[in-house]
Parts: structure tokens; C-alpha cells; sequence
């Protein structure tokens, strides 16, 4: 069964493009939510206009590295507070 504490080591890896540190380091999770293997995860940017190509790729590494976990059935990602969330939301999650 998948747990917050696995989820965490995973975004560990997820380094932000544009500073070159873990967003776990940054503090930039905000929330993380497992139920029955279904995994919500919402973070932040450092700044509302952090180039999108970058947000973007912190959003599908996280995807990409919470989905490979052992008992995780779905993953959704959320960013908040940048002004391209909505698209970025809607592409990661497809």
C-alpha cells in the first residue's frame, strides 16, 4: 500500500529546472491525499510566473514518478498560484 512517506521520496527527485533544488526542499508540496491507491497531489510554484515549459515539467515528473509506485492506481497533480494553473492542471492531467 502506498504512503505519503513513499510519495515524498519520489518528489525528492523532482528538481525544479530554473534554481536546481528538490521541490521537497523548497517546501512547494501542499498537499498530498491517497485514497484506495488514488494519489492527489498539490503543490506550488516559487513565483505566479515561473516559466509554464518549467512548472509543467515539475508537474509530469511528479506524475510520472508517484505513478510508479507499487500500489498506486492514479495520480492527479495540481499546481496553484501560477498564472497559467489552469491550463497546466488540465494538460498534466490527461
Amino acid at each position: 500500500m502506498v504512503d505519503k512517506e513513499s510519495v515524498m521520496k519520489e518528489m525528492d527527485k523532482v528538481i525544479d529546472p530554473e534554481i536546481v533544488v528538490p521541490i521537497t526542499e523548497m517546501q512547494l508540496i501542499d498537499t498530498i491525499d491517497i485514497q484506495d491507491g488514488n494519489v492527489i497531489v498539490e503543490f506550488h510554484i516559487t513565483t505566479p510566473f515561473c516559466p509554464p515549459v518549467f512548472a509543467l515539467k515539475m508537474a509530469k515528473d511528479i506524475k510520472t514518478l508517484v505513478s510508479k509506485l507499487e500500489g498506486v492506481k492514479s495520480v492527479k497533480v495540481t499546481v496553484n498560484g501560477h498564472y497559467m494553473s489552469e491550463k497546466i492542471n488540465k494538460e498534466v492531467n490527461i
